[in-house]
């Protein structure tokens, strides 16, 4: 039988009503069935979640967030609060009875959501299935914001099918679209377990009234909503920003106007040479930054010897800045490179392409191609930012020609004398902006054109690419991990540092050397297999193809004096260590084989920071290892601990609201100094950008509000010696090539126009930044 539309409504109506009185049969697996079973696209909207629904409310569990105590739940809406006490407080939605959806197709889910906190408030919403593969998405919405926000299920992708984190609205609408988050792969829609609601790392308690939740349609998008999205200049085609420019002549005329600007406003008179607090005490100058605890609170010390506290963007450089135009090359020599001859061009995508082989051109993705409204032909003379990328992350192309709108932008902006003379320019430029804006340095990932500028002290940085072993981590988010055992690992690390050693040539300015970033090294909570896969993949191999094997082996053969002696500890039945170095692998893990893999964890991470703590102090004995660059997600207590002996600084990248004193004051115990190598907060309403970025704010003034507050809850940690932006640039509006970001995360747009609002917070933190922390 299939229900009309109308008496669908009204039975799922009955059902639902019925079951919240006593005098009738109706159960709510009559209502879970009737939307199971009958549900049918063209039957949209309908009711997936009344909270008005007594029986309903029996879904609800709350983790750590907050239901009122008074009215929390009314006849159409559920009040939370999600306090700033809690990491992340969540409010789950499970019912009995999973849902199937597997029948429907282009189709979202909506509900009402009133702010009642007195500031915007970024939020996600995240859906599960029976597997425990999820989906989510995020959306920050004004303070006072009623209204009504949608979550795209089907019909409406993004880096999967158009490279691009996140698209255009695809309809007309007033409404609010959640922008994708998670990297999961895709949901089994006929059994979707739970929707949970939820905040992370909140500096401030939120309160958010959500109405019930329903199926609905998408609108017909049109065949043309993804087509022409960009204009000439890379901007968005089909979005009216405040710092949009129309032609080459307002382009000019904004450089210009900002040039006086810089020239009026050279930067905070408190600065030492190095950018130290020359107004602040005097200690030690040995030449190079150092660190030192002064009065109980953790500092770097400038090469004069004044206190300094690191505070600058990071990737300041143009190099992942192209995006794909959705054209390729049958000529495969353009694409054709070793692992262990990967340049650090190759691995941000500006390998160039000669005529010969452009001669082979084709389009291998239509989609992505019809994004842009101008691209130039091969002798124009804006050609040359063309780029080709021989390999990407994620996304529908998996290599092809990219193209550069920020570079064109700068040769427009600046001209071209000689070759290249708008680079020079622009890093002219970029150092101006860096002392009148007050920022102290640069962050991770500068170009090494701003190595010998003496201008602005910058970190160097290296990744250790080549052709060793590797293990899989439960889940790998930048790819596999190198196994820090095999003697080739060595080697590319003393081959990267060469390098490095090299491009700073033992200067001063160099604060500190970064090498690598956010490897997968496992959850710090969650199961076995999620804290320990790397290990537990380690285990699974042979000793005789897998150093960290062989290593792992040896290590336990040293613990325990015989394999029975192991065999009662891990509850398993390996007949001989000969076995067990072939294959460890485990289903059941006892709380003994856990402290092991804890054990061996730290021994992993240990092996990793002392080949690369070795080799600097080898090659750059007077300059600062800042340690790992470990993300929130990547942090377990144990590589913490290893790091903890060989970093000179610890570094987290926390994209989060701020730093929760509850969530981060276990770093007094580790009294170590301590570097945020990557924040950042957008906003999507008055950019160019689809994407806010993994921070959301309202809008730009609210973004640097929430800037200002971020750096608020660093300055006034004693553990925390610096805090660097990511990134300088917006990211292109049709997404980097390299796996689709397209963010509003820069301080200035793609035309290199710098964003008022952050510009004046950015003053506003960094001409009090020294009195402030130092406490005059």
């Amino acid at each position: 039988m299939t229900l009309k539309p109308l008496a669908l409504a009204v039975a799922i109506s009955a059902a639902l009503g019925s079951a919240c009185t006593s005098n009738n049969s109706v159960s709510l697996s009559d209502a879970d069935r009737l939307i199971n079973e009958q549900l049918e696209p063209q039957q949209l909207p309908t009711t997936l979640v009344d909270f008005s629904s007594a029986q309903q409310q029996g879904w609800l569990t709350a983790q750590q967030a907050e239901l009122k105590p008074t009215a929390s739940i009314s006849t159409t809406a559920l009040n939370i609060r999600f306090p700033s006490s809690v990491h992340m407080p969540k409010l789950n939605i499970e019912p009995n009875t999973p849902w199937d959806l597997s029948g429907l197709d282009n189709y979202n889910l909506a509900f009402e959501v009133n702010n009642l906190s007195p500031v915007s408030t970024h939020f996600y919403v995240e859906l599960f299935d029976a597997n425990g593969t999820s989906q989510s998405r995020e959306l920050s919405i004004p303070k006072g914001y009623q209204g009504k926000v949608f979550f795209p299920l089907t019909g409406e992708k993004a880096a999967t099918d158009k490279g691009m984190w996140a698209n255009p609205m695809p309809w007309p609408t007033d409404e609010m679209k959640m922008v994708w988050r998670s990297w999961h792969q895709t949901l089994d829609m006929s059994q979707i377990t739970k929707i949970s609601f939820y905040t992370i790392g909140v500096l401030q308690d939120r309160t958010l009234e959500i109405g019930d939740i329903v199926l609905r349609p998408n609108p017909d998008a049109g065949a043309e909503w993804a087509s022409n999205l960009v204009d000439r200049f890379g901007q968005a085609a089909k979005k009216n920003s405040p710092l949009k420019v129309l032609s080459e002549a307002e382009l000019k005329a904004i450089a210009e106007r900002e040039l006086q600007q810089l020239t009026e406003q050279p930067g905070p008179s408190d600065r030492s040479r190095f950018g130290g607090y020359k107004d602040g005490p005097k200690l030690e100058a040995t030449g190079y930054f150092r660190t030192e605890k002064v009065d109980g609170k953790w500092w770097m010390v400038d090469p004069e010897g004044y206190l300094f506290f690191s505070h600058g963007p990071a990737n300041v450089r143009m190099s992942n800045l192209t995006t794909l135009t959705g054209v390729d090359f049958k000529d495969p020599s353009v694409r054709v490179v070793q692992a262990d001859e990967v340049t650090p061009e190759d691995s941000m995508g500006i390998v160039t392409v000669s005529d010969e082989v452009r001669e082979t051109r084709y389009v291998i993705n239509e989609t992505r191609h019809d994004m842009f409204e101008w691209l130039p032909s091969y002798d124009d003379s804006l050609a040359d930012h063309y780029s080709y990328r021989r390999s990407t992350h994620k996304g529908p192309v998996p290599h092809g020609e990219t193209y550069s709108f920020y570079r064109a932008n700068l040769e427009r902006r600046y001209g071209e004398t000689e070759p290249e003379s708008y680079v020079r320019k622009w890093e002219e430029v970029t150092l101006d902006r860096m002392n009148s804006w007050g920022f102290t340095s640069f962050g991770n990932w500068v170009d090494p054109a701003f190595y010998p500028n003496q201008q602005v002290p910058y970190f160097a940085n290296g990744w250790i690419i080549g052709d060793y072993q590797t293990l899989s981590g439960h889940t790998n988010h930048w790819g596999l991990m190198p196994d820090f055992f095999d003697p080739v690992f060595a080697e590319r690390a003393r081959a990267t540092i060469e390098v490095i050693a090299k491009d700073v040539q033992a200067s001063p300015w160099c604060v500190g050397i970064f090498i690598d970033n956010e490897k997968s090294w496992g959850e710090r909570e969650g199961s076995v297999e999620q804290r320990y896969g790397v290990i537990l993949n380690a285990l699974s191999k042979n000793a005789n193809q897998s150093p960290a094997k062989q290593a792992f082996t040896e290590r336990l053969q040293a613990q325990y004096s015989s394999i029975k002696a192991l065999n009662r500890a891990w509850n398993t039945d390996f007949s001989s260590w000969s076995e067990f170095a072939e294959n460890a692998s485990t289903e059941q893990h006892s709380d003994a084989q856990v402290v092991d893999l804890s054990k061996l964890l730290e021994a992993l991470g240990e092996q990793y920071f002392k080949v690369v703590h070795g080799t600097l102090k080898e090659y750059l004995p007077h300059h600062l290892y800042m340690g790992a660059r470990m993300a929130n997600w990547g942090m377990p207590d144990e590589i913490i601990k290893a790091s903890v002996k060989y970093s000179d600084v610890l570094s987290f990248n926390i994209y989060e609201e701020g730093m929760q004193t509850h969530q981060w004051d276990f770093l007094t115990e580790v009294d170590l100094p301590v570097v945020i190598g990557e924040f950042h907060i957008g906003a999507t309403t008055d950019s160019d950008n689809y994407h806010p970025g993994i921070v959301s704010a309202a809008s730009q003034k609210d973004r640097a509000r929430m800037y200002k507050d971020y750096m608020q809850s660093v300055l006034e940690k004693d553990y925390m010696v610096g805090a660097h932006w990511f990134q300088y640039v917006d990211e292109p509006v049709t997404g980097r090539a390299f796996d689709g970001e397209n963010a509003n995360i820069g301080f200035v747009t793609v035309t290199d126009i710098p964003y008022p609002e952050m510009i004046k917070a950015a003053k506003e933190v960094n001409y009090n930044l020294y009195p402030q922390r130092y406490g005059q």
